[in-house]
């Protein structure tokens, strides 16, 4: 789960990390009170939306009093941003701003451990710098069974360049970031800008967290940071069924059993339409059961997506054998009557596959069609997919 830069900010003052004060406002209204509750000075409206970029939409201006505040703020909400409507701004502290630099530490998936990145030219687009001067941008790695102590603070501060005066205040504050990733479960903790002031204080000026929902069961108070109005409908009514879905934008609905079969599934669906100008329309893992209320499950959400014209189930039987599949896929269209109305592409193969598709064909329901191979299926369902 990605957080709104106003909840990494509480985040980051809940473990001493220094930020300046931030209020949410979600009216003009109430971005000129909260200007006002600031001390009636100079602050930053800043759109709250989870994308990069704010700042060249004109979804960050600088106010310098409380009715100035106002007018931006009735500027910015409500402004589309990469896709993302501006529902709320956060009235921001300003800062007299020295230096500006780079933080971040992270997941590094491929190495099996966490990476740390850090630069003296922050403020810019990190992957910008990342192309045109990577020498500029420090990485660190970071051993998960150490983390990032004292001595690999200084490590850090040292290999990014930093100043030597302000060398111990900085290691300070990326220890205090390192305990926001390690406490909360992250997967990124960033900050850019981190700034030096003019009177020399060292500050997070912005931040961007994500959380790792696999550690949601050790943080109650995750739940209270999920934006549930901004969720898909579709996404949020999976989850609620205990399905590990993901909406895309495309026409064939997509169920397999395991992550990585669906990954496979999605890339030879996505092959298979570019001769019919289709595209996969989701990631759906049903996991080791697909019993017949699993499998309905997944068909409700899937079709209930109105771009869905096909769908495509792919099963490789083991722990949970074909011929399960084939009941609950029997069952879950008996379940689903008439709500199930788009055609059905099945592929079935491993542990008792033939006593799978036996099922299948004496039930001859009209929507499904059972395809021996993953290819052949793909391509099938793009053709019936590109047919409705």
């Amino acid at each position: 789960m990605d957080l709104y830069e106003y909840q990494a900010r509480d985040v980051f003052e809940k473990h001493g990390v220094p930020v300046l004060r931030g209020i949410v406002a979600t009216t003009p209204a109430e971005a000129k009170a909260a200007a006002e509750q600031l001390g009636g000075g100079t602050v930053v409206v800043k759109a709250q939306v989870k994308t990069g970029g704010r700042g060249k939409a004109g979804g960050v201006k600088l106010a310098h009093s409380p009715e100035e505040a106002e007018a931006h703020a009735s500027e910015i909400l409500g402004m589309d941003i990469k896709g993302h409507t501006v529902h709320r701004v956060m009235i921001a502290e300003g800062a007299k701003i020295a230096e500006e630099y780079y933080f971040s530490v992270l997941l590094d998936r491929s190495e099996r451990r966490y990476l740390a990145m850090a630069s003296v030219e922050g403020g810019v687009e990190i992957e910008q710098l990342a192309v045109e001067r990577p020498e500029a941008l420090a990485r660190v790695a970071v051993d998960p069974t150490v983390g990032i102590d004292e001595a690999k603070a200084r490590e850090i501060v040292e290999t990014a360049g930093f100043a030597p005066e302000i060398a111990d205040e900085v290691a300070g504050v990326i220890q205090k970031l390192w305990t926001v990733y390690e406490a909360e479960d992250a997967t990124l903790v960033e900050v850019n800008p981190l700034v030096r002031t003019e009177d020399g204080a060292i500050i997070a000026l912005d931040g961007k967290v994500s959380l790792d929902a696999n550690a949601d069961f050790r943080h109650a108070d995750h739940a209270e940071l999920e934006d549930k109005a901004a969720a898909d409908p579709l996404e949020a009514k999976a989850k609620n069924l205990g399905l590990n879905y993901v909406k895309l934008d495309g026409e064939v609905g997509i169920i397999g059993n395991g992550a990585g079969l669906v990954m496979s599934t999605l890339d030879v669906v996505a092959y298979a339409g570019e001769e019919y100008g289709v595209k996969p329309a989701n990631f759906l893992d049903i996991g080791g059961g697909a019993n017949a209320e699993i499998m309905a499950n997944g068909l409700d959400v899937i079709l209930g997506d109105a771009q869905v014209k096909s769908v495509f189930v792919n099963v490789f039987g083991g722990i949970t054998a074909c011929d399960e599949v084939a009941n609950g896929i029997v069952k879950a269209l008996e379940i689903l009557g008439d709500a199930a109305a788009k055609p059905l592409v099945v592929r079935l193969d491993g542990n008792n596959v033939e006593e799978g598709r036996k099922i299948l064909a004496e039930a001859n329901h009209p929507l499904v069609t059972v395809v021996p191979t993953m290819d052949e299926a793909a391509a099938k369902a793009a053709e019936l997919a590109a047919a409705k």
